[in-house]
């Protein structure tokens, strides 16, 4: 499971924490994610981010 990061705001999604304000419970693999999580920062779409190397 790897990290993720918002192309807008920088926002990393850490599958080991998650996204408990946005509903995501801690280690849910960001493919997992439903479609219409967006950004808790910024609240661009699933689609603006991409892997971290």
């Amino acid at each position: 499971m790897g990290k993720y990061v918002c192309k807008l705001c920088g926002y990393v999604y850490d599958p080991v924490v998650g996204d408990p304000g946005g509903g995501i419970q801690p280690g849910t693999a960001f493919k997992d994610i439903p479609d219409d999580w967006v950004c808790p920062l910024c609240g661009v779409t699933k689609a603006d981010f991409s892997p971290v190397p």
